[in-house]
């Protein structure tokens, strides 16, 4: 799988790179992304080392990072969680130290109703329990946490910059 690297350096770092073949090389790349360089030159018409060259340039710009994605139910973590917390005073020391907490897979800052968007991977519903109170909860900052639990994911993907 290939997404957006955390902290990437901003849209005009790697913009030069997503001409119409980089473009090609990353809807490769998130097809598959233990794919040949080989086998991506012959798809977009380069040779293996100017897609590797590329795909080099690509992560690191901090534009892509190649990782591979595991499924949560496969694993033993039944319940997965989005938490919408609410922070008195700076969001981002907050996003810091909750970024920390291993459960928590995902930590955005948000505009709107809540400060941070989590979502959080638990084996059962007691680990996340713990998790919201025992970790969460504790951060300094922290005022208010609302949880929703994920019935079922209907689509997660990471096709971003190809079209």
């Amino acid at each position: 799988m290939v997404r957006p690297r955390n902290g990437a350096r901003g849209a005009g770092a790697a913009t030069h790179l997503l001409d119409d073949v980089g473009k090609a090389i990353l809807r490769q790349l998130q097809e598959d992304g233990r794919r040949s360089y080989t086998a991506i030159g012959d798809a977009v018409g380069l040779s293996e080392a100017a897609v590797r060259q590329r795909v080099k340039a690509l992560v690191d710009s901090g534009a892509l990072q190649i990782v591979a994605v595991a499924d949560p139910i496969t694993l033993g973590f039944g319940v997965m969680a989005t938490v919408g917390v609410t922070v008195a005073g700076d969001s981002r020391l907050a996003a810091e130290t909750i970024s920390e907490i291993d459960e928590v897979d995902y930590c955005v800052l948000t505009s709107g109703r809540y400060d941070l968007q989590l979502e959080i991977v638990c084996r059962d519903n007691e680990h996340l329990l713990s998790v919201i109170n025992d970790r969460i909860r504790t951060v300094e900052g922290v005022r208010e946490t609302e949880t929703s639990i994920c019935l079922r994911v209907h689509k997660q993907t990471y096709n971003y910059g190809t079209n």
